[in-house]
């Protein structure tokens, strides 16, 4: 086999494994309602559009980028003094394709083989094989509900001493849906430092959050950037989601290092990506806030929804998705994912996907319209599977 003994960790993406059932079930001539991965609905804004599009026409354009663009860099400094009343300096800033390839790779830059990584569980699947394939430890943390879904950083303490190199962190949290108080954050801080371990947050949700709830960057508690990174993407917030862009950004010495690595693989963001983004940054926020307002809309048809109809379902805190166990006639969550679709169109996301604690839930992505979403219900509520 040409195959290397790491890919014997990795099965049949679960995506893939959903669509493929899912183009099944149409071909058998049945509407299907794809609730199953979380690719965002809406259109990116014509201003972002168009800054991508004139971009696009400038030949000069089509050359190796090699770095961010001093707009860039800008724009992102601009952005996060006004999101998140936090100051950064340009050397605290880096471009990546996506979040989930920055967290990918950035534990090549970091991680040495055997270093102790700690990643959420639940959580979403790139946390762990980002740190695997740099060869590092990975252990999870359990997310719990009697702790109200953040994790125990004494018994962590307690349980691993000074072993700890890095912990990965993320609120909201897909695919649980919850957020954390500014006070976990601190705590967080307060706790890493003493420790010396690296926290790296993925913030990809900050801006779908519901009931007045204030998104929050890591880098707003003071001293942060002693000792943590941030995620920070544009795709769900911005529909940019084809364009790949994100940016790390916190201690500098982190970023510079990563930055060492990507040298050496990349030669930088398609600039006309770049303008779209600075676009973004820039821009109106109209369209963010619009939006957040139809994720909760749906988000309250769905939960309130299959509540209604005797599932009883938590309303998401944030991220554009729903978490619910499933019902109780049931013990395995694929095979009543499959049934759920066979039966009713309705097609969602197996919770072991996410980590051993997601066993006997599913995740739903909040991806179709209120008038869609409630179609679906009623074909769940029709089906008799909840009886």
């Amino acid at each position: 086999m040409l195959a290397a003994d790491r890919m014997k960790q990795f099965e049949s993406g679960i995506f893939q494994l959903l669509n493929d059932k899912k183009n099944e079930v149409e071909k058998a001539g049945k509407k299907v309602y794809n609730l199953s991965v979380g690719t965002p609905d809406f259109k990116p804004a014509p201003h972002i559009v168009e800054a991508v599009a004139e971009a696009a026409k400038k030949p000069e354009n089509y050359k190796y980028a090699l770095a961010d663009i001093p707009e860039l860099i800008k724009a992102v400094q601009e952005r996060f003094a006004k999101r998140y009343d936090v100051t950064l300096e340009a050397d605290e800033i880096m471009s990546v394709y996506g979040s989930q390839e920055g967290i990918s790779h950035i534990g090549l830059s970091l991680f040495n083989e055997g270093d102790l990584v700690l990643v959420p569980d639940p959580g979403y699947p790139v946390f762990s094989i980002g740190p695997f394939l740099a060869g590092a430890d990975v252990e999870c943390y359990e997310l719990l509900p009697e702790n109200n879904y953040l994790p125990d950083l004494d018994a962590l303490s307690e349980k691993y001493g000074n072993k700890i190199k890095c912990m990965i962190v993320s609120y909201p949290l897909n695919p649980i849906c919850k957020c954390a108080p500014h006070e976990f954050y601190e705590k967080l801080i307060a706790w890493a430092k003493k420790n010396d371990i690296l926290i790296i947050h993925d913030n990809a949700y900050s801006d779908i959050i519901y009931d007045g709830r204030k998104g929050i960057s890591i880098l707003s508690v003071p001293g942060a950037k002693d000792c943590a990174v941030e995620f920070y993407s544009l795709s769900k917030s911005f529909n940019y989601t084809g364009a790949r862009m994100s940016f790390l950004v916190g201690n500098k010495e982190v970023v510079a290092t990563f930055k060492k690595l990507r040298s050496q693989i990349d030669y930088g963001i398609f600039l006309p990506i770049q303008y779209g983004a600075v676009a973004a940054l820039t821009g109106p926020d109209d369209c963010v806030k619009e939006q957040r307002a139809k994720y909760e809309e749906r988000r309250n048809a769905l939960c309130d929804g299959l509540t209604s109809i005797g599932w009883k379902v938590e309303r998401s805190e944030g991220t554009m998705f729903a978490w619910a166990k499933i019902p109780d006639a049931y013990t395995d969550d694929f095979a009543f994912v499959m049934e759920l679709l066979e039966k009713t169109g309705v097609l969602c996301t197996p919770g072991s996907s996410f980590g051993k604690l997601g066993a006997g839930h599913v995740r739903f992505a909040l991806t179709l319209p209120v008038e869609t979403i409630n179609e679906a219900v009623e074909a769940i509520d029709k089906s008799g599977i909840l009886k």
